[in-house]
């Protein structure tokens, strides 16, 4: 069974950092482009950082260019978002996503598989 697994959300003052991390298990997600979307209460999810199956390309949204960073380890099935300079507004839901088509259309939400979510909260 596929399943993405979140871990590492929590409660962080502005200005501070978080990592979460997104474990990947049941289907060759090696060969997936990842992502992390968010949702924020009364908001549409929407997409935040994208990594190809690779690792040579990411995407990021501008609203966390130069602060976020995506990265991944096939070895372990493992993806990352590093996040950094956090400000009031990242509070949301982050959302693992995988995606059996190139990085690009992750944009477009064209997502095969979604992890349950964890809660980020920045506090100002």
């Amino acid at each position: 069974q596929e399943q993405l697994i979140e871990s590492g959300g929590g409660l962080v003052q502005a200005g501070g950092s978080l990592r979460v991390s997104c474990a990947a298990s049941g289907r060759a997600f090696s060969r997936y482009a990842m992502g992390w979307f968010r949702q924020a209460p009364g908001k549409e999810r929407e997409f935040v950082a994208g990594i190809s199956w690779s690792g040579a390309s990411t995407d990021y949204a501008d609203s966390v260019k130069g602060r976020f960073t995506i990265s991944r380890d096939n070895a372990k099935n493992t993806v990352h978002l590093q996040m950094n300079s956090l400000k009031p507004e990242d509070t949301a839901v982050y959302y693992c996503a995988a995606s059996d088509t190139v990085l690009a259309r992750m944009r477009g939400y064209e997502v095969d598989y979604w992890g349950q979510g964890t809660q980020v909260t920045i506090s100002s």
